[in-house]
């Protein structure tokens, strides 16, 4: 975890709420980016809680894409509102950014910068979080899909069922072609628009059976169970043309965007560690060829 990244409440205990206040539960949960704070439950105690990277702020995100006083939330009633404070990136919430001010629900997910919090609250405020904490041991926090942990724990029950039943398992591995140039073009936080809304044009093309997962930075898994040769090669140069047809558009910038595709397919027992290690030498096949293109086994 870079030393840029910490994140505390301070520590005060409010006094009781007068007679008719409302008394449910409210939190922010962080899911996104992944360090040693990853889950953290901030609670809203406070009538108001500011979010900066301040010192002097309730609860601080000491990055540099987050401003000293960047958002506000406030108790309005039985709700909490949340208002940005003139930050230089915006306060965004479910991608949308917030304008003036408005009322959370359940369940919104809340960017400040570079960091994204859940907001719970409700009734059954502490079983959510739980849940919540069980999804980020399978999810990732900025693109939603699978994380590499739960990508390899489906891999291994794949492989074990190819080598009782020898049918077909294919691996498509790929990665966003230039992105240190996008980000380091257009900033960081675009880096991360672009990651999570091509994460979610995927998403439109994954069957049930299929796994989608970030397996690192901007390197992505889809594991296809009973896939061929000719079908995995097809999938993975639909989902490159569904990348490359149309431009990423945040914050007034359009960005193309291409990635390369390599793909594996095993018949029989191998070794997670040797298949990918196919669709990865592929994807490098893809790479030093030109980019933007799909490698895989030949097919007749």
């Amino acid at each position: 975890m870079s030393d840029d990244w910490k994140t505390r409440v301070t520590e005060i205990r409010p006094p009781a709420p007068p007679e008719g206040a409302p008394t449910g539960q409210a939190c922010l949960v962080l899911i996104y980016p992944a360090g040693a704070d990853l889950g953290k439950r901030f609670e809203l105690q406070l009538p108001e809680v500011v979010i900066g990277r301040g010192a002097d702020t309730d609860i601080q995100v000491d990055r540099d894409s987050v401003s000293r006083r960047h958002a506000r939330l406030d108790r309005r009633g039985n709700r909490w509102g949340l208002c940005d404070l003139g930050s230089t990136n915006g306060t965004y919430v479910n991608d949308l950014p917030v304008v003036g001010d408005r009322l959370l629900e359940d369940g919104d997910l809340v960017k400040i910068g570079a960091a994204i919090f859940k907001f719970l609250t409700g009734g059954n405020v502490e079983a959510a979080y739980h849940e919540e904490i069980y999804q980020m041991t399978i999810i990732d926090g900025l693109t939603r899909a699978h994380n590499k942990r739960y990508f390899t724990e489906m891999l291994e029950r794949e492989l074990a069922r190819i080598a009782r039943n020898h049918r077909p398992l294919s691996l498509v591995m790929f990665d966003i072609d230039h992105f240190k140039v996008i980000n380091d073009t257009h900033g960081h936080l675009t880096g991360d628009h672009v990651l999570k809304e091509l994460a979610g044009r995927v998403r439109t093309r994954i069957r049930r059976e299929e796994i989608f997962a970030r397996y690192g930075g901007e390197e992505f898994v889809v594991l296809l169970p009973e896939a061929t040769d000719e079908n995995a090669l097809e999938f993975a140069e639909q989902i490159r043309l569904l990348i490359e047809k149309q431009p990423f558009e945040f914050e007034g910038d359009s960005i193309s965007v291409t990635i390369s595709c390599g793909v594996a397919t095993v018949n029989d027992e191998v070794l997670g560690e040797a298949f990918i290690k196919l669709a990865d030498d592929n994807l490098y096949k893809a790479k030093r060829g030109g980019r933007n293109r799909v490698v895989g086994p030949e097919v007749e």
